[in-house]
């Protein structure tokens, strides 16, 4: 009766702690997520509304671990050279805060053209990005505050 005791007692113990290993080899801290971003920019989204025919576009990933957005924007037929670019945080149809800084564009755009950059977000500017409150603003010599806005939309890769 002893032996059965002492068995039956061994392997509870054995069943227990064989069922509290963790086998998953993943990293568990890894909570990297990747999202890809995008946006299409009009002169109806600016607040106020601007006429005109200009648009762009904006692509590019998210790293939600390092807070690295990398983007392509591209333009078209804007009344002129954009003079300014920039994110900002804000709901659709309000004007918002500037994230960081004015990017620094260079010389030689024209009413059609491309940009590439990257910027780091802070938490907070992470968030408002992930919820769909960051937008991006294209400025020229006419409309200085801005000729098209485009709101970004992140989605999970």
């Amino acid at each position: 009766m002893k032996r059965l005791m002492l068995i039956s007692s061994l392997l509870f113990v054995s069943a227990f702690v064989l069922s509290s290993c963790d086998k998953d080899d993943d990293d568990n801290n890894n909570t990297t997520t990747m999202y890809n971003i995008s946006g299409n920019a009009s002169g109806t989204q600016v607040v106020p509304t601007v006429s005109g025919t200009g648009t762009a576009t904006i692509t590019g990933t998210y790293n939600t671990n390092t807070k690295v957005l990398t983007y392509t924007t591209n333009w078209t037929t804007l009344t002129g050279a954009p003079t300014m670019g920039a994110f900002y945080t804000g709901a659709s149809g309000t004007n918002g805060t500037i994230v960081g800084s004015n990017w620094t564009l260079g010389s030689g755009l024209t009413a059609t053209g491309t940009f590439s950059s990257t910027a780091t977000l802070t938490d907070a500017q992470q968030a408002s990005l992930l919820a769909g409150n960051m937008y991006y603003v294209l400025g020229t010599a006419t409309n200085t505050s801005g000729e098209v806005r485009g709101q970004i939309t992140a989605t999970v890769q």
